[in-house]
């Protein structure tokens, strides 16, 4: 059986790696947001941290217990993450989800980097829920467990795809 010319053509358009489905715009979205929290997260700039959060957000944390407001959210960051960890998004494990009529849940994993040796040891899933309203995104809840050293395998598997603060690959 002969395929036509035009349909060859679409069968190596849709193999094609370029025709790789782009991100929705919920994911494109969401994925921004994340970079925002985390980046005023990692400098420890709480102002722009605290904005991103709903001031009743509830947060749980495995090891940490739960607390229900924004400022405790503060308090804590600042008390237990700035000037001395460091998170990184896995990037391979986030997806995300819409919730109708409210917003999306992020899920993924994490690793912490300790500031004083630069090592990143520590290993965490989350779940973010976000509200949306209007233009406007807030988290409302998070769900951060599962927190544990990273095996050596693990280790080595990140250090070799991350790269260098000078750019090049480890």
């Amino acid at each position: 059986m002969r395929l036509p010319m035009c349909s060859l053509f679409l069968l190596l358009a849709v193999a094609s790696p370029a025709a790789a489905a782009e991100p929705d715009p919920l994911t494109t979205t969401v994925t921004g947001l994340d970079q925002g929290v985390f980046e005023a997260y990692n400098h420890c700039d709480l102002e722009t941290f605290g904005r991103f959060f709903d001031p009743g957000v509830a947060f749980f944390h495995d090891t940490g217990g739960a607390t229900f407001d924004r400022q405790t959210v503060l308090d804590n960051t600042q008390k237990y993450i700035c000037g001395k960890v460091r998170r990184e998004l896995i990037p391979s494990t986030l997806r995300v989800y819409p919730i109708k009529d409210y917003g999306a849940i992020e899920e993924g994993e994490h690793r912490f980097c300790e500031l004083a040796t630069g090592k990143c040891e520590g290993i965490a899933k989350f779940v973010i829920v976000w509200a949306r309203r209007g233009d406007d995104w807030r988290i409302t809840h998070v769900l951060s467990y599962g927190h544990r050293t990273m095996t050596e395998a693990e280790k080595a598997a990140m250090d070799t795809a991350r790269p260098a603060a000078d750019g090049q690959a480890r």
